[in-house]
């Protein structure tokens, strides 16, 4: 008798793969979310070939007639998945990513942990006023949270959000696992450490950039005795505790060492980022970090990583990936996602309010300056007329510094945008906030114009889709306007007349105006010629 090679758990999920995946609810959910995201057939034990992506509902059925247990999408979403390659450049990817979701995963294995995380950054997402949220069970011991594309601002200071992948959602991803971490070690039971007493805990120094525990490395500042050359060596500790001698190349004497030039440094090994050109990046020693401890890590973002999608089943389970209201979670368990017990299907995609993670997204961009390694800024200067310059060098001020913004120097274009719009109001809202950050207009002034001058749009641009893009462009030094011959200001009505293109950007025809008031002349005053009385003088007689 021939032995079956087939395992146990292998066995059990292709017996309900063809009854589960047949439902046209199940089949539909999966297509529906899956519409222009990437996607990957896994056949139990490996990955099918990639790129692939569904047609039609019915593609899916197929794929398990062939044996797939199970399906994978990106959290990316593009223009043709099926034009994705791997030996494409990063600007190759931007060209055809139309948008992202925010997908945070969570793993722990210790299920009841994974739920209290999962609460956690729910709880945080709330408090930054983000209301949809779309929750599953990943099938296994974890969770997916995803916050849609639709949330976050489509442009951020003229550049597309869907360009910024995946450097903006791995900052936010990280600003979120440091609020959570701080909403979890309020709520976790007495006894919750004790359990944790054979888990080895790595205790060092963190990377105020990601939160990981950096490496410690040691510069060693080696003297040969003799001839007195010097040379620096970088070891790890195992090999700075080994007690290892080094000799001098040219003579071979043993090299000594010079404490007073020997000093112990931190790596980042994520981050790239060492404590000997950023030494304030490394200032926080911890000695428990409570989600490595639990075996989270939420920062997998990166270009084309896959998640399970929703209602697929797990392998390892045979459960399936569950999609559940916010106030189910708490009651929430494992058996609850029996893939042959699900009544109702919903859908992991939440309807949501452009602008709702605004709060969130700025507040993560600058936790992450602040944590940021320093790097020198590169200085740039704006091109403009001889009379005067603007620079970037860090200073949101002009060189010139025009101490009275007058509306009546302003290119007519621009005086034309302010009366209001009907259409192009986000292009025209870009032209402005740059027109007004480059001429030295401070943050609190350039927002008062901007919502004045909202009042006469139709329809009105929301006021927290303004601040953001406000709060962004002032985060940075100021940028110039489009030139006048770009599509932006015909694009939305406005045609610049020839003044304005011989100067070729508003910022330079402002300055020359300006300049120009300034330097008329003054007319002096009239001097008041005061009458003497007349005196009447009295007649003789």
């Amino acid at each position: 008798m021939e032995e079956n090679s087939t395992n146990p758990k292998e066995e059990r999920i292709r017996k309900i793969t063809s009854l589960y995946y047949s439902r046209p609810e199940i089949q539909n959910a999966i297509f529906e979310f899956c519409k222009n995201r990437e996607v990957v057939p896994r056949y139990f034990e490996g990955f099918g070939k990639r790129p692939d992506t569904f047609q039609y509902p019915n593609d899916l059925f197929e794929l398990v007639k062939r044996g797939a247990t199970s399906f994978h999408c990106s959290e990316e979403i593009w223009t043709d998945p099926l034009e994705l390659s791997l030996e494409q450049k990063k600007e190759d990817l931007k060209k055809l990513r139309t948008n992202w979701d925010l997908l945070i995963d969570i793993d722990c294995k210790w299920f009841d942990y994974s739920k209290k995380a999962a609460q956690a950054i729910i709880s945080v997402l709330q408090k930054f006023n983000i209301k949809n949220i779309g929750l599953k069970f990943s099938g296994n011991k974890g969770f997916h949270i995803l916050v849609p594309s639709q949330a976050f601002p489509k442009e951020i200071a003229g550049q597309k959000t869907s360009e910024l992948f995946p450097e903006l959602p791995r900052k936010i991803v990280s600003f979120l696992r440091i609020q959570a971490e701080k909403e979890l070690k309020q709520n976790l039971p007495e006894d919750f450490y004790s359990q944790f007493k054979d888990v080895k805990i790595r205790k060092g120094i963190k990377c105020n950039n990601c939160g990981e525990i950096a490496e410690e490395t040691y510069l060693q500042a080696l003297v040969c005795p003799r001839c007195r050359r010097e040379e620096l060596k970088k070891m790890k500790l195992e090999e700075f505790n080994s007690g290892k001698v080094y000799k001098c190349s040219d003579c071979g004497k043993i090299l000594e060492l010079n404490e007073s030039k020997s000093k112990k440094i931190y790596e980042c090994k994520k981050c790239k980022i060492s404590s000997k050109e950023n030494p304030n990046n490394f200032s926080r020693t911890v000695e428990i970090d409570l989600f490595e401890l639990m075996g989270l890590d939420l920062v997998l973002v990166s270009p084309r990583h896959l998640f399970r999608t929703p209602y697929s089943l797990h392998e390892k389970t045979s459960l399936a990936s569950v999609v559940l209201k916010l106030n189910e979670l708490e009651k929430f368990e494992p058996p609850d996602a029996n893939a042959l017990k699900i009544k109702e299907v919903r859908n992991f995609m939440p309807d949501s309010i452009e602008g709702e993670a605004s709060k969130l997204l700025m507040e993560s961009l600058d936790w992450a300056k602040k944590n940021e390694p320093k790097k020198e800024i590169e200085k740039k200067a704006f091109s403009s007329t001889s009379s005067g310059s603007f620079n970037t060098s860090g200073s949101s001020q002009p060189v010139i510094k025009i101490e009275k913004i007058s509306d009546n120097n302003f290119p007519p274009s621009l005086q034309k945008i302010l009366q209001g719009l009907e259409d192009g109001k986000k292009r025209a809202l870009f032209i402005l906030i740059n027109f007004l950050h480059s001429i030295g207009s401070e943050k609190p002034a350039t927002q008062q114009r901007l919502f004045e001058w909202n009042q006469k749009n139709n329809p009105k641009l929301d006021e927290g889709y303004i601040n953001t893009q406000i709060e962004w462009s002032y985060r940075k030094a100021p940028v110039l306007p489009p030139n006048f011959d770009k599509d932006y200001y015909r694009g939305i009505g406005i045609i610049p007349n020839q003044e304005e293109l011989n100067y070729k950007n508003p910022v330079n025809y402002f300055i020359k105006k300006s300049l120009s008031e300034m330097k008329k002349p003054k007319s002096a005053p009239k001097k008041r010629v005061s009458k003497k009385p007349e005196i009447k003088k009295q007649e003789t007689k």
